[in-house]
């Protein structure tokens, strides 16, 4: 990504006082094609940063609200994902860059700002789960396309009576 396109992610918190600072940034599609390696191509996610300075630490405290469109795992349908959650991240001053932790980072004294960028990229694509389904309707129904079901029940049952291990459930070892 571009450092010239990412500059809206640049925290100089150089500049800062000590105490909590709030940042605000709305995720959407022009967010994600800043990245050659992301899975989302749609979004709108709210990221509230609260930022707290201290004298030799950041605190970054992320507050992720939104959708992100994803494509059901079940009938191959896309649908909007509601993701919220929390992610905490702390940068420490040191003598060089280091990963100490996954939620820790250590950065040079002569720093002047920190890229948020590649935190929320990683955070977002976590919320997605392995298998995405779409969430039930009110009434406890399948979200999912009806014909695709249909027709997977109708493969599914022609595949259970044609296999082999079929004719096994007809002994009976009584």
């Amino acid at each position: 990504m571009a450092v010239e396109k990412r500059r809206e992610y640049f925290i100089p918190f150089v500049g800062l006082s000590i105490g909590n600072h709030r940042f605000n940034y709305l995720i959407d599609n022009k967010f994600f094609a800043l990245f050659d390696t992301s899975e989302i191509q749609r979004a709108k996610v709210n990221v509230e940063l609260d930022l707290d300075k201290e004298e030799r630490m950041l605190v970054l405290n992320f507050n992720i609200s939104g959708t992100i469109g994803v494509t059901c795992s079940r009938c191959l349908d896309e649908f909007d994902l509601e993701v919220e959650g929390k992610q905490e991240f702390f940068v420490k001053f040191g003598n060089e860059f280091r990963e100490e932790d996954g939620d820790v980072l250590i950065i040079p004294e002569n720093e002047s700002h920190i890229d948020i960028s590649g935190l929320i990229f990683d955070y977002l694509h976590l919320m997605i789960p392995f298998r995405v389904v779409h969430p039930d309707d009110k009434s406890g129904n399948s979200a999912c396309d009806p014909e695709v079901i249909k027709r997977l029940n109708e493969l599914t049952h022609k595949a259970e009576q044609e296999s082999p291990w079929s004719k096994l459930k007809d002994i009976n070892l009584d």
